[in-house]
């Protein structure tokens, strides 16, 4: 025991670097295990696309829908969603996908829906990157 008390007191930014990674991995799991929306790959996606009354909403930004949506996608940038929340109220019980680039923007927007009530939300893992890796069909605007 002594050993590892005098390894601690000897390497403090290592042992601070490790604490950090901790943390975060700690941290990481609590967000996944405490979310309320649902990750869905691409495939299953497709599954909540062909459900009814399903709002699909593409938050990438202006430059990046140049290339292609999804077909029926609202296109809501990350920080226009506030503004729009008063609108897809209406459709509060339906079924959500969001997506975005690569997840992650679209991950935040699930959080703020399921925040104001949202019960159906998805999140498209991958985002548009693994939509067109799979060769699945885009919409050009």
């Amino acid at each position: 025991m002594q050993e590892y008390i005098e390894f601690v007191q000897a390497h403090h930014l290592l042992m601070l670097g490790f604490a950090a990674v901790l943390g975060l991995i700690i941290w990481s799991e609590y967000s996944r295990l405490t979310r309320k929306y649902k990750q869905v790959n691409v495939n299953q996606a497709v599954q909540v696309l062909n459900r009814d009354n399903v709002t699909v909403i593409d938050v990438r930004g202006d430059n990046e829908v140049r290339n292609g949506v999804i077909k029926g996608a609202k296109i809501i940038p990350l920080t226009d969603i506030s503004k729009h929340l008063p609108a897809l109220e209406k459709n509060k019980n339906n079924p959500f996908l969001v997506y975005c680039g690569s997840g992650n923007r679209s991950g935040h927007v699930c959080n703020i829906l399921t925040q104001n009530g949202f019960s159906d939300v998805y999140n498209l893992t991958g985002g548009i990157m693994a939509w067109t890796s799979e060769n699945l069909p885009l919409n050009k605007k």
